[in-house]
């Protein structure tokens, strides 16, 4: 593995926690998004040194929140975060990874095949194309669009029943508060702002749960 996204002492225990008997996995996708996802395009070269903390122990953390055996839709999905790493880390959950671009799919293909992932399905398109053809329980996004944009990418793929879980920084509460009107438009039963990792991470995740 490439010096910079070798696990550090506190990585390797939250990594450890979190995938388990499937580190090796996580290990891999890292190598992926360290080699193949930089020269694509998929992540930036300056986000090597932080691929763990930053991005994969930031979204795989957020398992926790997700009940067992569901069937999760990933919209926006690009190099697999939240997605891959909910994949990996919980191969009970059934994952389509929606993106629209073909070179983010075609990456995404390629590294499903090679760390053998048999709970992931990859659709392309965007998430309001496939309303009606999923059933899930679960959608997650990150890094996708502001809240107020992305209920009505996300909500309707619930079929009235379920939940989103965005995954947000420091703006979640201003997101939350634009997006009321929509909130209220889509009746929706409950919204909270949870941080998920505290125990384990040097920073939480931040994820907006809106439940219908």
């Amino acid at each position: 593995m490439n010096s910079e996204t070798e696990l550090t002492g506190a990585e390797r225990e939250a990594a450890q926690t979190v995938f388990g008997d499937r580190l090796e996995l996580a290990e891999l996708y890292v190598g992926h998004l360290a080699t193949s996802g930089i020269e694509r395009g998929l992540i930036g070269p300056r986000e090597v040194p932080r691929l763990w903390s930053r991005h994969v122990l930031n979204c795989a953390v957020v398992e926790s929140l997700i009940q067992a055996e569901a069937r999760v839709a990933d919209v926006g999905s690009g190099a697999g975060l939240p997605g891959l790493c909910l994949a990996i880390a919980r191969p009970d959950l059934q994952i389509s990874l929606i993106e629209p671009l073909e070179r983010r799919i075609i990456w995404l293909e390629e590294v499903v095949d090679d760390l053998g992932l048999d709970n992931v399905e990859l659709l392309r398109g965007r998430g309001e194309q496939f309303v009606g053809d999923l059933e899930v329980d679960i959608v997650t996004a990150r890094a996708v669009s502001a809240l107020v944009g992305l209920l009505d990418i996300t909500l309707p793929l619930l079929r009235g029943t379920g939940s989103l879980l965005a995954l947000k920084g420091r703006t979640a509460e201003e997101e939350m508060t634009k997006a009321q009107k929509k909130l209220n438009k889509y009746g929706v039963r409950s919204t909270e702002i949870l941080t998920v990792g505290e125990a384990i991470l040097e920073q939480a995740t931040t994820v907006v749960r809106v439940d219908l």
